[in-house]
């Protein structure tokens, strides 16, 4: 399937269900709010790093990237607030700039077409109506998280570590939808196009696909409820796709057409954008041009110190419990070990509640300083299949997949 702009029915289906605005009013009703004290300035802890925490609609402060498309970051502390994270504090990326910024769910429809027995044209009512609801916690975490600490620097959105966050997702089987038209036999990609859309013809539209076999799996969701709420309007109401342990650029927001298909999808977002260097490690040497990519797909294993931030002041011989999270694509995290030396020694953490294979887990430590001066916190967290940590980062051309040690610094008087 060929990469095309939206046909003239589907772009006058959208002028008419849906208020896209121009450009002029969309950054009114997106843009950040200038208010006294709404608008504050924020340092991230690499070169060029210097953002504003603003208010957008439906959210409390978040880092700004850029207003248009949005592009909105989760301020780190918040991951230490709670293992779901909340719907006002989760990162918003889009790729495109003409945004909905009003829908009526009563007038909403998704179309599934393609090779298909048959096409189906549903609204929000029929799929929570029509189709078994599941629920399941995952993680969303944007390709290019932490992409701003790359060294070499690279090229893109240069975003420090909060661009993830964890919730509870609640919606329908997108296979038990794909059943219900009828695949039909040569199947082989399914595609999936949200309501967002370029300002230009020469843009291409945001398509992703994913193999026919990964959309038949149980667990992936189109999505209705976030956390127990209906979607924010910025991740993507009234419906999205989710694809648990799979980075967030397939995870189409504003979902409102799935394609079955015999061919595997051609479009820029497939065969150009979010792809990684095709071998074991994803990487090449610092500058390198890989000599084959293959597309981004699941997570690698990830951890974090929630409850310290760098810099942070200890006492001596007083008790503190360290804190954080942990996570991977899908197989689960088994271990997480903590060193108070910059990796020289390692110590078990207590693993806490499990919500899921897919979501972060908790770890905690108790640590007591008997020295005074600088410490170097890391952790370190192992999952189910012996899949870990590198102690330094990896790099390729989009800073992609980073999950090296990462490393508090703290002291102790």
């Amino acid at each position: 399937m060929a990469e095309s702009t939206p046909s003239p029915d589907r772009a006058l289906t959208r002028r008419k269900f849906f208020g896209i605005t121009a450009m002029g009013g969309l950054g009114l009703w997106l843009g950040p709010r200038a208010a006294a004290g709404e608008v504050q300035p924020i340092e991230m802890p690499f070169a060029n790093g210097q953002r504003t925490l603003v208010r957008f609609p439906q959210k409390r402060p978040l880092i700004l990237l850029t207003s248009r498309p949005p592009q909105l970051e989760t301020p780190f502390a918040i991951f230490n607030e709670g293992l779901l994270t909340p719907n006002d504090a989760f990162f918003v990326r889009y790729h495109l700039s003409q945004v909905p910024t009003a829908i009526d769910p009563a007038a909403f429809r998704l179309e599934v077409k393609g090779k298909v027995k048959t096409p189906l044209s549903l609204s929000l009512a029929d799929l929570k109506a029509k189709f078994e609801p599941v629920e399941l916690v995952a993680v969303n975490q944007c390709s290019g998280n932490s992409r701003g600490f790359s060294n070499p620097r690279v090229a893109g959105g240069q975003l420090g570590n909060g661009a993830m966050g964890n919730a509870r997702w609640k919606g329908v089987r997108l296979r038990d939808v794909l059943n219900q038209a009828g695949v039909l036999a040569g199947a082989r990609q399914v595609a999936f196009n949200g309501l967002d859309t370029p300002v230009v013809e020469k843009t291409p539209d945001f398509v992703k696909a994913l193999e026919i076999g990964q959309a038949m799996e149980e667990e992936a969701m189109l999505a209705y409820e976030m956390n127990g709420e209906p979607l924010p309007m910025l991740n993507g109401f009234p419906l999205r796709l989710v694809v648990p342990g799979y980075f967030g650029t397939y995870w189409v927001k504003h979902l409102s057409e799935i394609t079955v298909l015999d061919q595997p999808y051609s479009g820029f977002w497939m065969d150009s954008a979010y792809r990684v260097p095709d071998n074991v490690c994803a990487c090449v040497e610092p500058g390198a041009v890989p000599k084959q990519t293959r597309p981004i797909t699941r997570f690698n294993v990830r951890s974090f110190i929630t409850s310290l931030a760098d810099g942070a002041s200890l006492a001596r011989d007083r008790e503190v419990t360290v804190r954080g999270i942990a996570f991977d694509g899908g197989y689960g995290i088994s271990e997480v070990l903590f060193s108070e030396d910059g990796g020289q020694t390692w110590r078990q953490t207590q693993l806490g509640k499990d919500l899921g294979k897919y979501s972060f887990r908790e770890w905690t430590v108790p640590l007591t300083p008997r020295r005074g001066g600088a410490y170097a916190l890391q952790v370190k967290a192992t999952n189910r299949i012996g899949q870990s940590q590198p102690r330094e980062a990896l790099w390729n051309p989009a800073g992609y997949l980073r999950n090296a040690i990462e490393t508090v610094h703290a002291s102790v008087a």
